[in-house]
């Protein structure tokens, strides 16, 4: 049972609040509460012991009554909320006393009204004789004295990276099953080598199907003109799945060759994007995966897609947990069943141990015969070990043998008599009763999202701030990141999978494993956490009182009534949408107690405005998170002016195109305002005059400016910690550095501009200090600085991202770089000439670096110039990407006497994947393609095998001689696309 999943935590706090002088209570009232409080705390104590014991080991009368508490917190925390949306206006003046007078004038003269003071008197003396009839009960009930433990701040365990590529080595690059699987992929002789052939990898949750497959699918994509990796799930419409497959990045060559956009294919039923597939891809060699495919139909659909007829050696790959779907899928005698099996003892002991001691140590003597039991009860399914040995990493633990001897008694008879998904469930169910009661409640939530999403974690942790789920217990530590702890917490725990965005160089969304799924959709249906409403009609938590409600995949049928009862909704504190199950929503202002509304309209055929009142959105006074996402039809979405009645709402994320009201200064406790990025164009927000009123901001990306005043405006957000703006002219840039000046939380400042001569950045010169705090700087398109800035490379402690655009980079300036202590990912535009040498000692700690040239450099038909890495540069850099000019590189060998193509690249011993643009301007064809020999070579004698990819600025046409010299400028679509 779960503590966690009722309202108490947030409920204590609001009756401690109603308790302060603010409120002046009338004395019965306070007594009321009073008695509230200190009964509700000893429940509380109660109910974290109960919370840290398996469900099926409690007597039923045990989780009647913590039902039933829960249950009561959240109908006391409604009947509170109610009366605070009452009596708080939202502002925040500049003065406390002002502010408790106000409340006190407010508060009293409600009380003076009758009718006000019998509604909460009347309904604290309903709960209190609701909780003295449950306190009654609860002695009868004893479990262990555990308590929870507190938050801290954690990040996301180092070890994982490892153990992660050590995952992907022993489902398939360390042994021979990607062999095997690509021996398949490659068998057949003549005609039937050229067939389209089809494999399917076959296996139950948790072997590393997925993995596998993943693996192989990054190998050989590179042999195939197109490619696509999707994930099917259960519940999963062809359509979908056709449109992921054209919407991958990898078939972008297909989407420009048919000149659609995403809008245009979401628009498209499926058989016309079956048409748009079999002829697009009918004379291409492609490479698609389609991922954990659970139903024989849906495939039979799926496969209507691909032409047998194709003779260019194209291939499909297919996973699934299910024998018949897997012969489905090879129904041609040229296709093949993988079946994948679990790994073998050794394999499984090099995993386990991998994740809970250091490399060097390895495993202690006495602890070689539990681990060898443990892992026998895991059965060499990667998932199990993995989530078993993240109970058993931290520090405590890996060094208690008794706690492991617990854990092995507790597991019973694990997968080694049974694999069936519920000795999986009971396996994994360990990690969830091991987490602490505020992490429970956050992995819970996570049922809310469908199979195989690709959940945002800044979005899911505004998520967990609305439903009160985080609780701040640090000083000058933002609600967002502890709620980032916990998401840190569980990637450590394994129990979710990190997503990590190279380009960004940070996680920035995370997936749930289908076993995992599975675990917390069960215990969700078990404690009537979430109402889920899917495609097939099966539900989570159907009956009782619905707290949260998930619409997924399903369609308003014809005669069909609404799937929620009129007095179930009004209960409601999360409602999550997706289309086209949009359709199934009822009035906006039936929600009456709504904390978190997400409407996603992706896929949908219609605009959120034909479906919804939006006006009712004033309604919705208890909302504290507001997401729209918009279909394509949606265009310009109208926000209306009564969002600014909603004045607890701290999260409002919009649809690019979106007009925010003038109202929105209204809402003084918001915390992030940002849109949704949809269209390819860069939309932003224009901000109203008065944000200088939104005081509590901290996440303010996406936003243009033209207004010298709203700039100005922008310095009394001094609680901001992020902040993406694009200049409309010049005129603000002074303001702009003033106010960031005082932004002292400021983390991550991205700079743009469009107007027509760009904008210069030379005020962030010597005389500007930037805050202590920053860890993300970051200057593109538009905006530039004429010499690097010498700042005090000490005081930028924190910074871990610079990219930045500069008109000259000399030697010097580099090793300011080197010296910076913290910084991970570099990435210098410029348009200098001279050779750059990065040292010995340079940047001890970069892992991701980019070096190119600026448009401006193309305008003037330059070449970019040539870096050299010296031997011991760069110990960690993992991704370079570079543009070197070979012209300038040649002319430097000619003075030195060396190689001229030869970058020391191959001196970086942490290299992994290497992008490399070469200028040819200036050189003969025969010297390009002498470079790009070279340098392939060097990198291919690299002793980690890096991905490669070099290519040049201009394609060489196919008469091209050798001898021909190419000397024309780049023109800057080249750089537009390089963004």
């Amino acid at each position: 049972m779960d503590l966690a999943t009722g309202a108490m935590g947030s409920l204590l706090n609001k009756l401690a609040e109603l308790l302060t002088e603010e409120y002046k209570l009338q004395t019965s009232v306070r007594e009321g509460v009073e008695s509230l409080q200190k009964e509700m705390k000893s429940m509380q104590a109660a109910l974290s012991k109960v919370a840290e014991v398996p469900r099926d080991q409690l007597d039923d009368q045990v989780k009647l009554w913590a039902g039933e508490v829960r249950e009561l917190s959240f109908a006391m925390e409604d009947v509170v909320d109610k009366f605070l949306v009452r009596v708080d206006d939202g502002s925040e003046p500049a003065a406390k006393s002002d502010k408790l007078k106000r409340l006190m004038e407010k508060f009293t003269g409600l009380f003076t009204k009758g009718k006000a003071r019998h509604e909460i008197a009347d309904a604290i003396k309903e709960i209190n004789k609701q909780v003295q009839d449950i306190s009654s009960r609860r002695g009868r009930y004893t479990v262990d004295n555990i308590v929870p433990r507190p938050p801290n701040m954690t990040s996301i365990d180092p070890r994982l990276g490892a153990l992660y590529t050590e995952v992907t080595e022993l489902v398939g690059i360390a042994g021979t099953r990607d062999q095997e699987l690509m021996k398949m992929l490659s068998e057949g002789h003549g005609m039937s080598e050229k067939k389209l052939k089809t494999v399917s990898v076959v296996g139950f949750g948790g072997l590393g199907k997925t993995t596998l497959v993943k693996t192989v699918y990054e190998k050989i994509k590179g042999d195939f003109n197109c490619s696509a990796f999707v994930s099917v799930g259960r519940n999963a419409e062809a359509k979908k799945v056709f449109m992921n497959i054209l919407l991958d990045r990898n078939m972008k060559k297909i989407r420009d060759d048919l000149g659609m956009n995403e809008s245009q294919f979401i628009m498209l039923d499926a058989p016309p994007l079956i048409n748009l597939l079999r002829e697009s891809l009918a004379e291409k060699r492609y490479l698609i995966v389609i991922d954990d495919i659970w139903d024989e139909k849906l495939w039979t659909t799926i496969n209507w897609a691909f032409s047998k007829a194709n003779g260019y050696g194209s291939r499909l790959i297919t996973t699934t947990r299910i024998d018949s779907v897997s012969k489905l899928c090879c129904s041609s005698t040229n296709d093949s069943v993988y079946q994948m099996e679990p790994l073998s003892d050794d394999d499984s002991r090099r995993l386990f141990h991998k994740r809970i001691f250091s490399q060097q140590s390895g495993c202690p003597h006495e602890f070689e015969k539990v681990s060898k039991d443990i892992l026998r009860k895991c059965g060499g399914v990667p998932l199990a070990i993995i989530t078993i040995a993240s109970i058993l990493a931290s520090d405590e633990r890996a060094n208690s043998l008794n706690e492991w001897h617990v854990l092995l008694e507790s597991i019973g008879r694990g997968l080694t008599e049974n694999r069936s998904a519920e000795e999986m469930r009971r396996i994994l169910s360990f990690s969830y009763y091991d987490l602490p009661s505020y992490l429970k409640t956050c992995l819970l939530y996570l049922s809310m999202f469908p199979e195989d999403s690709e959940i945002l974690k800044d979005q899911l942790i505004w998520m967990w701030i609305a439903e009160s789920f985080v609780q701040c217990g640090k000083p000058n530590t933002s609600l967002f990141e502890v709620g980032e702890t916990y998401f840190n917490e569980l990637v450590n725990r394994s129990l979710i999978q990190s997503v990590y965005d190279h380009d960004y160089g940070s996680v920035y969304a995370c997936r749930v494993h289908d076993s995992i799924l599975d675990l917390i959709c069960f215990l969700s249906r078990e404690e009537n956490f979430v109402t889920m409403v899917s495609g097939t009609g099966d539900t989570i938590s159907s009956g009782g009182i619905v707290r949260r409600w998930s619409l997924q995949n399903a369609r308003k049928e014809e005669g069909q009534t609404r799937p929620l009862r009129s007095e179930s909704i009004g209960h409601v504190r999360s409602v999550v949408t997706f289309a086209p199950a949009i359709d199934l929503m009822p009035p906006l202002s039936s929600f009456v107690v709504l904390r978190v509304l997400d409407l996603d309209l992706y896929g949908y055929d219609g605009t959120m405005e034909d479906r919804l009142n939006l006006q009712e959105l004033g309604s919705l006074l208890h909302l504290r998170y507001l997401r729209l996402s918009q279909g394509p039809y949606d265009d310009n979405l109208k926000l209306p002016e009564e969002i600014g009645k909603l004045k607890f709402l701290q999260v409002l994320i919009l649809p690019d195109c979106t007009r925010l009201p003038s109202t929105v200064i209204k809402l003084t406790r918001l915390m992030c305002l940002r849109i949704n990025r949809w269209s390819p164009n860069d939309e932003r927000l224009q901000l109203p005059d008065g944000v200088g009123n939104l005081r509590s901001m901290e996440v303010l990306p996406n936003i243009k400016v033209g207004s010298i005043s709203i700039v100005k405006e922008l310095g009394n957000m001094h609680r901001l910690r992020e902040l993406n703006i694009q200049f409309e002219s010049s005129e603000p840039v002074e303001a702009f550095v003033e106010s960031v000046q005082k932004m002292q939380k400021i983390q991550r400042v991205e700079i743009s501009a469009k107007c027509e001569r760009g904008v210069s950045m030379d005020l962030l010169g010597e005389s500007w200090v930037p805050p202590a705090s920053l860890r993300e700087f970051i200057m593109v398109k538009g905006v530039r600085l004429s010499t690097l800035p010498a700042w005090n490379p000490y005081h930028l402690s924190q910074l871990s991202k610079l990219l930045i655009r500069v008109g000259d980079v000399r030697q010097e300036d580099l090793e300011f770089l080197e010296r910076l202590p913290a910084l991970r990912i570099l990435g210098l535009k410029s348009d200098n000439q001279r050779p750059l040498v990065v040292g010995a000692e340079g940047f001890r700690c970069l892992e991701q670096v980019f070096l190119c040239c600026l448009e401006q450099v193309f305008l003037c038909s330059k070449s970019p110039s040539q870096i050299l890495f010296q031997p011991g540069a760069m110990p960690k850099a993992e991704e370079v990407g570079l543009e070197i000019g070979l012209r300038v590189a040649k002319d430097e060998a000619a003075g030195s006497g060396g190689d001229w193509f030869d970058l020391g690249i191959g001196n970086l011993p942490s290299l992994r994947d290497v992008t490399v643009r070469l200028y040819r301007s200036g050189v003969t064809v025969g010297e390009a393609k002498q470079a790009k020999a070279a340098l392939e070579k060097a990198l291919r004698a690299h002793p980690n095998l890096p991905t490669i990819e070099i290519d040049f600025d201009k394609d060489i046409p196919e008469d091209a001689r050798d001898e021909d010299v190419y000397t024309k400028g780049v023109d800057s679509s080249v750089d537009e696309e390089s963004e």
